[in-house]
């Protein structure tokens, strides 16, 4: 259950059992939302909601109007989750009874990609049978593919075979994709939360760094803390390795971490006197940061990163190098994409118990900061995310294959109410209803248009 005064996913515990209860609780508006719907007089034509929001598949159906799917996430996630809940090609029973290490293999998706059972999405891994919550999620998921269209946060020269084969899969070519959905121009001030710094000083800290691409930029999301161990690694790390770094968590003023002795106090990640040790050439930001226009800045040239799809977006579309560091969630599968399939990041670490090992961990950030020519790995590395970022802004520039995406939806939403659904669904007249997840997603709503950095 959710706890009380919980209206966004950032103020609870990160995980699949926060999702799977918030999407519960989201459950309960159907019944608003279908009297609110049919008491218009221009009633919506479509309704498009998140993939955690599968119950309003049958909204849709109640209203007689189609439903698209939003996936936040990349397309072969929504091909392993149509795997995973609606084919069921894992045994989950017989693997926890044999071992949680066995590797799960999917032929029928593109490059028949092959998985430890421990990295499948943890929305997956957490499900737990007969639990209300749970049982709700899954009927969601399994009613996902079922819908009259898909919106993915991806882009073609990233995904183009998985794209490809969801529409196979889904038996139709209203796969749309129209990412990375990225702020066309960032500022510093416009959007976000409480910082510790402000985000002004932020930038104007970078507008100072004297060399391109030296600073090290950290951040494992909004709502993942690293323990206090991996805190003291990566703090080490940083003093060793001499690099200029912003390094942004989560508040922690409000968590607690158990004592030596079973006592609570306040969660403390970075060491006490790293903040002075390291003065002048980082900052520590607890709250808040302007992530995209720290990435775009011409002064930071490489991202440590758990590899959640929004942060991934946002360091491909900024063409830095990407270290990764998987936690949980999509993030393994992720971070193979980006280390073993397009080359444009290097694993540093992965789980959200571990810690680097501490030399290599030096060795990468001091590689990751300096100039080209001394480390002729992270040059391939680096030209490779060079080039995937120019295909990631040219992809939402005009004309590009996610611009041509986002059009061709919005001509197809705009001729359901005149010209009738494509598919044996009914519609109604005019608007179209958006339902979101409360989890910071799906923010705008037109084309990014992405400058170079």
């Amino acid at each position: 259950s959710l706890p009380p005064g919980a209206e966004n996913l950032h103020d609870i515990p990160s995980g699949g059992a926060s999702a799977a209860a918030m999407s519960h609780a989201l459950g309960s508006l159907r019944d608003p939302i279908l009297r609110w719907a049919r008491s218009q007089p221009s009633p919506p034509a479509a309704l498009l909601s998140d993939f955690f929001l599968g119950w309003t598949q049958g909204l849709a159906a109640d209203l007689g109007i189609p439903r698209l799917v939003f996936y936040s996430s990349r397309a072969l996630l929504a091909s392993l989750f149509d795997q995973l809940w609606v084919r069921r090609v894992v045994d989950r029973d017989d693997i926890i009874r044999s071992s949680v290490s066995s590797v799960v293999s999917m032929p029928e998706i593109p490059g028949s990609p092959s998985f430890p059972y421990g990295h499948l999405p943890s929305l997956y891994l957490r499900y737990r049978e007969g639990v209300p919550e749970w049982e709700f999620m899954k009927e969601g998921m399994v009613a996902n593919p079922l819908s009259w269209g898909a919106v993915l946060n991806t882009f073609r020269g990233l995904e183009g075979a998985h794209l490809d084969h969801l529409m196979r899969e889904r038996g139709h070519r209203r796969v749309w994709a129209v990412g990375p959905l990225l702020p066309a121009a960032p500022s510093s001030t416009q959007r976000g939360g409480q910082s510790s710094v402000p985000p002004a000083d932020v930038m104007a800290w970078l507008d100072a760094r004297p060399g391109e691409g030296s600073v090290v930029y950290i951040c494992f999301g909004s709502q993942f803390v690293p323990s206090p161990e991996q805190g003291a690694a990566i703090a080490a790390a940083l003093e060793r390795s001499g690099v200029s770094f912003v390094w942004c968590m989560k508040d922690t003023s409000s968590l607690e971490a158990a004592g030596g002795e079973g006592e609570r106090g306040q969660m403390v990640v970075v060491p006490e006197g790293f903040r002075e040790r390291t003065a002048g050439r980082g900052v520590v930001i607890e709250g808040w940061a302007p992530q995209v226009a720290i990435l775009r800045h011409a002064a930071v040239g490489a991202f440590v990163t758990h590899c959640g799809w929004n942060s991934v977006l946002e360091g491909i579309a900024a063409g830095v190098v990407l270290l990764a560091w998987p936690m949980e969630a999509d993030q393994f599968v992720n971070a193979r994409l980006l280390v073993e399939e397009t080359g444009v990041a290097v694993r540093v670490c992965e789980g959200p118990g571990s810690s680097p090992d501490p030399d290599e961990f030096v060795r990468i950030l001091k590689s990751s900061a300096s100039r080209p020519g001394k480390d002729p790995g992270l040059d391939r590395v680096r030209a490779r995310a060079a080039e995937l970022g120019r295909q990631a802004r040219d992809a939402v520039g005009e004309g590009g294959t996610s611009s041509s995406d986002l059009e061709g939806l919005i001509r197809e939403l705009s001729c359901l109410s005149v010209c009738g659904p494509t598919s044996e669904e009914q519609v109604g007249d005019h608007a179209v209803g958006r339902l979101e997840t409360p989890n910071g997603g799906m923010e705008g709503g037109g084309a990014s248009q992405i400058p170079t950095p």
